[in-house]
């Protein structure tokens, strides 16, 4: 630390609320160490700024929510930065275009989670992040960084986007083998410039059009005087895949003959291109909102339990005189992966950080019976999370006899009615894909039954009972039970505080639209926003001024709390 930038740096700092970047630096020195970033920069080559200040830039730069052009600006005249970054204070800083460059480097060489890994290694090491405790995990939407186009617009612009990048990389070609006069004034606009037809014949009008044009170019790049590389262009392939999941062509005596694929004919939304830019992108459905991108899951620690106020029965939060709350895992991935997909890998994670949890706080879409007992004895990990109710018709009406007042003897393979009749019939099977146990009573011991009505309602067969094998079984029921008990639902409130951190998440970081384009880079930006959040929670606990205890209102729900 040059001693000028030292002193004049804390002289301006006295003066007011004491900068997130000097504290950094204080508090954790010099967090990321150029050697640990050796892999990606190479000893040979033209002289460049260090990595490891790249790093902490980026961090600052997602804490502030800064463009790339605006961090440099603050590195180049923000006396806190100079300060962190170890600079002189006539340092000139760099170019914008290097952080750009830096995180291209962290992607090429599988090292986005680098910075996160960083700081929690550190942060273990000063006992604030650990094993076991308690921690909570929630996802939410991303938007990608392109436009929603409908399935014309995504026709048109990825055939504008295929002869943009042909026209770069082999002009003289495309001049001898498109009509390039006609598509230009066709595909010259891009597609959000210009209102499609109102009529709808026009639209599938247009939108054979295009399909002819882009079979046609196909056809243009692969005939056998064409030069071979123009077929391994990236935009040459983009437009073959949206091509082959978008129309159908078929060529007979009369010629070929070009249609759209009907939305049945589709392909799954996991395979089906959403964008000619960013090929990663997907559609996705949550809660009922559609949106293309991705989606994130942020995991956090939790390891004080909520206090409750003795007058009012009411949750408040609680003192921060324990370590502050703190993000230990980032997952992203495209927006079809469903919540339960994630269950696994995010513990995998997890134990590759060493910092599993005791006790694992998720919602509905996480979980199963078989993932509770999977990640039991996989992991060691308790998931404290509601699962699916009984659906049996008589669970849901209320009334009748339900499978739990049937008392089902494992090792006996027999079940036995509320009257005490037993079960003729025990069948390992497969219902729906899943592993079950199917159990029967004998239609002559049911029809005579006097409570028959209240048990089955099949007319000439006796009641069937499905259930899962006994070791899932076992666990569904004793956790159907727990849900319904008022002390084990206080718990599962320590869940719902996720739900602040999204949302600071996005009001601090715009977490909720990726700056970048495909899905390594969204995950870059992801990680870097989660290193960022951590800092400015450490910056308030070691300032001393996380939230006092008050009661839970709608607005800390909501995450207004850097603190907790």
């Amino acid at each position: 630390m040059p001693e000028l930038t030292a002193q004049v740096a804390r002289a301006v700092a006295a003066r007011g609320p004491y900068p997130l970047a000097m504290r950094v630096r204080d508090e954790l020195g010099e967090l990321f160490a150029d050697a640990e970033f050796a892999e990606a920069f190479g000893a040979r080559g033209r002289p460049g700024w260090s990595p490891g200040q790249l790093a902490l830039v980026t961090v600052l730069q997602f804490a502030e929510n800064l463009t790339d052009r605006a961090a440099a600006h603050r590195v180049r005249f923000g006396m806190d930065l100079k300060y962190a970054l170890g600079l002189e204070l006539d340092d000139p800083g760099f170019d914008a275009s290097v952080l750009s460059e830096f995180r291209t480097r962290l992607v090429e060489h599988g090292m986005e989670e680098k910075v996160l890994d960083l700081l929690l290694t550190e942060l273990k090491d000063r006992g604030l992040v650990k094993a076991g405790g308690r921690q909570r995990t929630d996802s939410t939407r991303v938007l990608a960084a392109v436009r929603d186009l409908n399935r014309l617009e995504l026709a048109g612009e990825t055939l504008r986007a295929t002869l943009e990048a042909l026209a770069c990389a082999a002009p003289h070609w495309l001049t001898q083998a498109a009509p390039v006069r006609e598509w230009a004034e066709r595909y010259g606009p891009r597609t959000h410039s210009w209102h499609p037809p109102a009529s709808t014949s026009k639209r599938e009008e247009m939108a054979l059009v295009y399909g002819r044009d882009g079979f046609a170019l196909l056809e243009a790049v692969h005939a056998p005087d064409a030069p071979a590389w123009l077929r391994e262009l990236p935009a040459v392939q983009v437009l073959r895949t949206m091509w082959v999941q978008n129309y159908h062509r078929t060529v007979s005596e009369a010629g070929a003959e070009v249609k759209r694929r009907e939305s049945k004919d589709l392909p799954p939304g996991r395979l089906r291109l959403a964008s000619p830019y960013d090929t990663d992108a997907r559609y996705g459905l949550k809660q009922g909102s559609w949106w293309t991108g991705y989606k994130i899951h942020i995991s956090e620690s939790c390891d004080e339990s909520d206090v409750q106020d003795a007058a009012t029965e009411q949750a408040v939060i609680p003192v921060a005189d324990g370590p502050p709350r703190l993000i230990t895992s980032i997952a992203t991935t495209d927006a079809t992966v469903t919540d339960a997909e994630m269950t696994e890998p995010v513990h995998h994670m997890l134990a590759a950080r060493d910092l599993l949890p005791a006790e694992h706080f998720l919602d509905s879409g996480y979980a199963s019976a078989e993932l509770i007992v999977g990640m039991k004895k996989n992991f060691g990990v308790t998931l404290v999370t509601p699962v699916l109710m009984n659906s049996s018709p008589q669970a849901r009406a209320g009334a009748g006899f339900d499978r739990t007042v049937f008392t089902v003897d494992w090792d006996k393979r027999q079940a036995t009615c509320p009257r005490g009749d037993t079960s003729t019939w025990w069948s390992p099977a497969t219902l729906r894909g899943t592993k079950a146990i199917v159990i029967k009573f004998d239609k002559e011991t049911c029809r005579p039954c006097p409570v028959r009505d209240q048990c089955t309602r099949s007319k000439t067969g006796g009641r069937t009972l499905s259930l899962q094998p006994r070791e899932v079984q076992e666990v569904l029921d004793h956790a159907r039970l727990q849900q319904g008990d008022e002390q084990w639902r206080a718990k599962y409130g320590t869940r719902a505080d996720i739900e602040g951190t999204i949302h600071q998440a996005v009001a601090v970081t715009g977490m909720r639209r990726a700056r970048y384009l495909g899905l390594q880079k969204t995950h870059l930006e992801h990680v870097f926003s989660a290193v960022a959040l951590n800092l400015i929670r450490l910056d308030a606990w070691w300032n001393g001024h996380p939230l006092d205890r008050t009661r839970v209102s709608h607005l800390a729900r909501l995450g207004l709390s850097l603190a907790t």
